[in-house]
Formats: structure tokens, C-alpha cells, sequence
């Protein structure tokens, strides 16, 4: 059996049940280490799960599943992943693999980015399309997900924005020469992204991420104790002006609040605003928020 297990959000505590279970009886456990990151060790992995883990990088789970998936039709096998396994499409694609080598497989979920942004108060219906934010480049700086966000914002709806996280990356020139260097860990933070979305505003000038009337919610280690959690609320440019360091640590996400928002929304986020009279005139006056 082949098995692809959520592993939650926080630490090693957060894995279901079932999830250890399956840890525990498999022969091989690989780690995805690529799409999320946990906030703990692989040491403490291993130590709480009683089990050694292979770390698998992009190289391994895009090109050499087959190595993951060997001997899985006759053994149990599992992929540790962070949040929920199916929160990136890459998990997609080896079960897909798996499945047409003919190996039974079975997923077990757990709590993602994706259901656990509530934490900041927003209603999850009324959440539109999710999109990506990449670290932009001197020559490149993609704006497609400029689009996703308008779309989102004509149907009034949020947008949860994931950063960038770039892990066992190499440069342009080690690439090139071949050369297996790898790059330090980054991880977008909170002021780099918005800086990027009002780089792309500017650009495309459609007043879909202005600077003052556009509130939004910015989250870091979501699902972490208390003094790790940070949600802060506020305009873009009052997340952009705000102390980087009031953010925490990584990983950071960002959510663009839509103009279909409830005022119970506005009141339960409110206690994290920077500014909380400016965050609730702004959503009476431009979010058209009555109630308040």
C-alpha cells in the first residue's frame, strides 16, 4: 500500500491517529520537504514517530517516484506531507503514478492552509480561487495571478494568497554549469509579497490592489502555540509600512478581504487590525459594511 499522509501544520504532534498508525507500519517513510516546511526538526519527526525518515526533495517526488514507489504493491510505503495531501497538485500526480503501476494507495488527511485561514475570521465560503505568489527576478515577474485576484474581487469574494517558499534551489549560473550548489532557504515574507502586489498594481493600474482601500489579513505559522501564530490586519499599505518582525516567523500567507464581507467578519478580525478604527471605516465606507 501506498500511503500519503497529512501531517497537519504545526509539529509532529499534529498527525491523526490513523496517520501514525500507518507511519508505523510502513517499511519506508519519505518526507516531502519542497511544497511546505514544518516547524520542527526532522529529528523530532523521527524520535516521535519511531521510524527513520528519507527526505524527499523536488527531484525526488517529480523525477524519481519510482524509487518512492518501489516495492509499494508488496510492502506499505508512505509520503509524509505538510498541511493536507492533497493542497499541492504535485501529491496529485504521484498517486496518479501509483495507481498506474497498479499499487493500491490511500490518503489521509489533515488540517491545511486552506480550512485553517478561518483562524484569522473570514468565513471559508466566501473565499474564491486560492493563487500563488512567486519571489519576482530583475527579468521576470509574473502577473497572472492579478487575473485569478480580479475575478475573485468582481464576485466580492476573498483571496488566500500563498507565498513563495524556494528550497534546494540552484542559481541561473549553477544550473547552467550543471553544478549541484544549492541556494539558501527563503520564504516570502508579508511585506515582500504586498510590496509585489502593489508592484503589479502599478502596472496593470485596473484598481483591483490599491493601496488604501484594499484590506487584508496577513498570517504566519497558522495553527502554531500562541507565541507563534501572528494574524495582522489591516490596508495593504498598513501591512506594508507595519515592523516586519511583528509578522513572525515563516510561513507567512496573505488574504485580499473581498467586498461581500459580513460585519461579523470585520468585528472578529478587528482585534488584529493595525489600526482598528481606520480597518473598520475603510470597511464601512468602502466595503459597504452597514452593519458596523
Amino acid at each position: 500500500m501506498f500511503y500519503v499522509i497529512g501531517l497537519g501544520l504545526c509539529d509532529e504532534k499534529d498527525i491523526s491517529i490513523r496517520g501514525l498508525e500507518a507511519i508505523k507500519g510502513a517499511s519506508r517513510v519519505y518526507l516531502e520537504a519542497y511544497t511546505s516546511i514544518l516547524m520542527i526538526s526532522q529529528e523530532r519527526l523521527e524520535a516521535f514517530y519511531e521510524k527513520p525518515i528519507i527526505v524527499a526533495d523536488r527531484d525526488m517526488v517529480e523525477t524519481q517516484s519510482d524509487e518512492i514507489l518501489k516495492n509499494a504493491d508488496k510492502e506499505d510505503v508512505a509520503l509524509l506531507v505538510v498541511g493536507d495531501p492533497f493542497g499541492a497538485t504535485t501529491h496529485t500526480d504521484i498517486v496518479l503514478r501509483a495507481r498506474a503501476l497498479g499499487i493500491p494507495t490511500r490518503v489521509i488527511h489533515n488540517a491545511s492552509i486552506m480550512n485553517a485561514v478561518g483562524a484569522c475570521g473570514l468565513q471559508l465560503y466566501n473565499f474564491g480561487q486560492t493563487v500563488s505568489l512567486v519571489f519576482f527576478t530583475e527579468t521576470w515577474k509574473p502577473d497572472s495571478y492579478y487575473d485569478r485576484v480580479k475575478e475573485n474581487v468582481k464576485l466580492g469574494m476573498h483571496t488566500l494568497v500563498l507565498l513563495d517558499i524556494k528550497v534546494k534551489e540552484q542559481s541561473e549560473e549553477n544550473l547552467a554549469r550543471g553544478r549541484k550548489i544549492y541556494e539558501p532557504p527563503r520564504y516570502m515574507s508579508i511585506p515582500t509579497a504586498v510590496s509585489q502586489l502593489l508592484e503589479t498594481e502599478a502596472s496593470r493600474q485596473e484598481g483591483i490592489l490599491e493601496p488604501e482601500p484594499t484590506l487584508a489579513i496577513a498570517l504566519s505559522r497558522v495553527g502554531g502555540d500562541a507565541d507563534q501564530q501572528k494574524i495582522v490586519a489591516g490596508t495593504l499599505k498598513e501591512l506594508l509600512d507595519h515592523p516586519a518582525d511583528a509578522y513572525g516567523e515563516p510561513l507567512h500567507s496573505l488574504v485580499i478581504v473581498g467586498k461581500r464581507v459580513h460585519h461579523l467578519e470585520i468585528e472578529y478580525a478587528e482585534d488584529y487590525a493595525v489600526d482598528k478604527a481606520n480597518w473598520r471605516r475603510v470597511a464601512k465606507e468602502v466595503y459597504k459594511c452597514a452593519e458596523l
